[in-house]
Parts: C-alpha cells; sequence; structure tokens
C-alpha cells in the first residue's frame, strides 16, 4: 500500500509538472506572436498615407468613411479588443461553447492576433489562438491552456482564410478600410461595395453591404478557405454587424456574428459582443 501511494504521488507530482510547464509553453507562444504583431505595427508606423480623394469612391463606401472617421482622423496603429459571446464548430451543430477573447489588431502590418478562453464544459476550458502575422494565417487549439491538441498554419488556405477575416473585422479599426496600394474599392450598387486587398502575395475580396446610414451591417464573399472534415473547402462565408457606437471619435459596431453556407443555407458560427476597444494611432 504504502509504494502505490508513493508511486501515485510521483504520478500526480509529473502530471503536475507537464501541466504546468505546457501552460507555459503556450503563454509564451501567444507572448511570441502579440510582439512580432507589436514590431511589425511599429515597423508600419511611419508609411505616409497619401491624402485620399473621397470622390472617386463608391458612393456607399464614401457616406460610410465619413460617418465612421472624423475629419483629421489619424490612421490606427493597433486596436487591442476584449470580446465576450460564443461558438460552435460546425453550423450544424447544436452544441454552443461561451468564450471570452483579447485581440490584437495592426492595420498597417495586415495582421492580428485573436487570443480566446472557450468554456468546453464545467471545469474545462480550450485556448485557441488565431493570428495573421508577417502574411502567415495559423490556428492553434490547446486543452487547459496547456496541452496542444491542434496546430495549422502557413498554409495558402490558412493564409488566404486569415486575410478574409481580417478585412472583415477591419470594421473595428475603421481606417484599415481607407483605399491604400493594398486595398481597392469597386462599386457594386447604392448599397454595396467589394474591397479588394493585397497583402503578402495573397489577393482576397469581400463584399461590404451598407444601410442607409452609412453602417457596415454585413459582409459576403462566395469562398472563403476554411477546415470542413479534416481538410481545406471553399465555401460562401457571410456575418453581420449591429449596435454602433462612438469610441475614440469613431464610430464601430459592437456585436457582429459570421457563418457559413452549406447547400445554399446560411449557419451562424460565431457571435460575439464588444467590450472593450482600445486604440494606438499612428503620429
Amino acid at each position: 500500500m504504502t509504494i502505490a501511494v508513493a508511486i501515485a504521488c510521483v504520478v500526480v507530482l509529473v502530471a503536475a509538472v507537464i501541466f504546468v510547464l505546457g501552460r507555459r509553453v503556450q503563454r509564451q507562444a501567444a507572448g511570441s506572436l502579440a510582439a512580432e504583431l507589436g514590431e511589425a505595427s511599429k515597423d508600419k508606423a511611419g508609411v505616409v498615407q497619401e491624402p485620399i480623394d473621397y470622390d472617386i469612391l463608391p458612393l456607399p463606401v464614401q457616406r460610410y468613411l465619413h460617418m465612421a472617421l472624423p475629419d483629421g482622423q489619424r490612421p490606427v496603429r493597433l486596436v487591442h479588443l476584449r470580446q465576450e459571446g460564443r461558438l460552435r464548430l460546425d453550423a450544424k451543430s447544436e452544441r454552443w461553447m461561451r468564450f471570452t477573447a483579447e485581440q490584437s489588431i495592426a492595420p498597417a502590418a495586415t495582421g492580428f492576433l485573436w487570443d480566446a478562453r472557450v468554456r468546453a464544459a464545467p471545469g474545462i476550458h480550450i485556448q485557441v489562438l488565431d493570428s495573421l502575422v508577417d502574411g502567415r494565417g495559423a490556428g492553434q487549439v490547446s486543452l487547459l491552456s496547456a496541452i496542444r491538441i491542434a496546430s495549422d498554419g502557413g498554409t495558402l488556405q490558412m493564409n488566404s482564410g486569415a486575410l478574409h477575416r481580417f478585412l472583415a473585422e477591419a470594421v473595428w479599426s475603421p481606417t484599415a478600410l481607407l483605399p491604400s496600394e493594398m486595398l481597392h474599392w469597386s462599386p457594386i450598387d447604392e448599397s454595396t461595395a467589394s474591397a479588394t486587398l493585397m497583402a503578402n502575395g495573397v489577393t482576397v475580396s469581400l463584399e461590404f453591404r451598407f444601410n442607409p446610414a452609412g453602417e457596415i451591417v454585413g459582409i459576403f464573399t462566395p469562398g472563403r478557405w476554411g477546415s470542413f472534415g479534416g481538410g481545406y473547402l471553399q465555401k460562401p462565408w457571410e456575418g453581420h454587424f449591429r449596435d454602433y457606437v462612438t469610441l475614440q471619435g469613431m464610430r464601430i459596431p459592437k456585436h457582429g456574428e459570421v457563418g457559413w453556407y452549406d447547400d445554399g443555407v446560411w449557419g451562424r458560427v460565431w457571435e460575439g459582443t464588444l467590450l472593450e476597444a482600445m486604440y494606438d494611432f499612428k503620429g
């Protein structure tokens, strides 16, 4: 009995050490990505934004930019967001999981880091790290923020999918939607326009939908790369935004949701509410 107890104690001790070391490794991974993103945003901080000729932009885009940005608005260098919401692994799944997340977006560096804590079961959570840094899209899932159970990144599909996400979430850093050498707007009709973004050898486009007040209320693409059934597929992807508020002079939505189309039917897979947004501006 004494030997059995001793062995059990050793096993528990080893497991605890592995757990602590695992959590440290995962924290270091998140910290490293955040540092890379911060440095990339500093490298771009000196880039001069050319004067914008609003008259050449599609009318709904003109209305949006005038609504979202005050005159003389400095470009956003870095924004830090806090969110809460729920997600599910598949549009057909009935199981939703609550999450809290912190996200950093570096518009000039065309990058982001989403660090989420997802409640998988009572007392059990998973950490999800999604990122786009220096053109490399990546995702990592860790049980209890300690044991990595899934990881992928750097493929064309991941890079493109992450860039689509960056473009959609530019509504939270509106200066990222100003026209530039990398971003071009094309008219569609009185309430929609297409934005094409080119970065690090990857090009994506999104259809932006605007309401009469000039707010972006939706985004859509007929083909965004995603992971389905253990492989990558391109499927139609759509998102919606609402509840605009003014923060540090800019108008941004507090609530967002995105989902995929399957056999012509849209299914929501993520919905979140913005709790806080802190901006660092160039200059």
